[in-house]
């Protein structure tokens, strides 16, 4: 099965290429997903989905085919399982970026293989789904990006230099050295590693991604939804 989803982004395209790999910013705005870990090359990821009072959750694994900076273009392998069994799915997921005016559009091509109970359901259900959990990223997308403009940014304030008081009974060149502590080493800048996973989301609200009658029959759908979400969700954050 073959599909496409598309969204634009409201920067020139290489602004949206740093931002679209950037993990502390960008993985908050994926509904219900989460990068777990990293192995090797691989990258684990779930998603958390939430039906009435019912939670569920769904687990995959994504690994780099092709990665160009330059043309602004991933390939992705994708594996996902549903924890109860219901099925599997195996994705093979190319994204690109190019301009679109002064924004960017995002293509996501998907080649989707299915199995076990969840292969019953149909291509255009699928399509819808996912189209509208991309629509709700691109919109956390945008807050996010609004919120950042009107954020001003922090004051410092210069420090004055000390100087020594007249009057205070020693000057700089009589002054005693103040004595020097055993193993005090000046402060060095904490390296930052590259992060391993992000913060726990708060589950995919499904009611407001598929409704009515569609509602009945998306749950088991939500499986091939989850390999494409943490597929975007990786490549979207491990840049």
């Amino acid at each position: 099965m073959d599909f496409t989803n598309e969204f634009r982004v409201n920067l020139p395209a290489d602004q949206a290429w740093a931002l679209l790999t950037d993990v502390e910013r960008i993985a908050p705005c994926m509904p219900g997903a989460q990068l777990t870990g990293v192995d090797g090359d691989a990258y684990n990821g779930l998603v958390k989905v939430k039906v009435g009072p019912m939670t569920v959750q769904y687990k995959g694994v994504v690994s780099f085919e092709e990665k160009d900076d330059a043309g602004r273009t991933a390939v992705l392998h994708a594996r996902g399982r549903d924890t109860r069994g219901q099925g599997n799915a195996d994705a093979r997921v190319t994204a690109r970026l190019t301009p679109d005016g002064d924004g960017t559009r995002v293509t996501v091509d998907t080649r989707l293989t299915i199995t076990g109970k969840i292969a019953q359901f149909g291509k255009g259900m699928i399509e819808e789904v996912s189209g509208k959990l991309l629509t709700q990223f691109v919109d956390n997308l945008e807050g996010q990006l609004a919120a950042e403009k009107r954020e001003p940014l922090p004051e410092v304030e210069a420090k004055p230099e000390s100087e020594p008081e007249s009057g205070s009974g020693a000057s700089a060149e009589t002054a005693p050295a103040a004595p020097a502590s055993e193993g005090v080493r000046p402060t060095e800048a904490p390296s930052v590693p590259r992060p391993s996973a992000t913060a726990a989301p708060e589950p995919l609200d499904l009611m407001s991604v598929a409704r009515g009658a569609v509602l009945k029959r998306a749950l088991p759908v939500v499986i091939v939804i989850a390999v494409i979400v943490i597929v975007l969700v990786v490549w979207l954050t491990a840049g």
